[in-house]
């Protein structure tokens, strides 16, 4: 064969692409479809994170816990505690000491 024959041979060939068969195409599907895993439900989210999304997400639960622990600090501290800071500010000389505006742990547990 000659040069020029080849290339009429190869350029009948380039025009003709092969396709493939029906029955390649369906073999190579059905391959497919058993290969593939079996559909899975997602999980049911936890309790946690059920509650969380019911307040709007983590930050506002976490303002929601900033506010719960300003609401305990307030809480816990005595009334003395606050009716003293209110003298301190009308008596000029009350000295006062850090346990004297803190609440002591004995004052938190009770008189038990």
């Amino acid at each position: 064969m000659t040069d020029t024959e080849l290339d009429a041979l190869f350029g009948v060939a380039r025009a003709t692409a092969p396709e493939p068969g029906a029955d390649l195409l369906a073999r190579i599907a059905a391959d497919a479809e058993a290969e593939m895993p079996a559909p899975v439900a997602a999980p049911r989210p936890g309790f946690l994170a059920r509650a969380v999304a019911a307040v709007g997400g983590w930050p506002a639960a976490a303002g929601l816990a900033a506010a719960a622990v300003t609401g305990l600090v307030i809480g816990l501290g005595s009334a003395g505690t606050l009716s003293d800071l209110g003298e301190g500010y009308l008596v000029a000389d009350a000295g006062y000491q850090l346990e004297d505006l803190l609440p002591s742990v004995g004052g938190l547990l009770g008189d038990g």
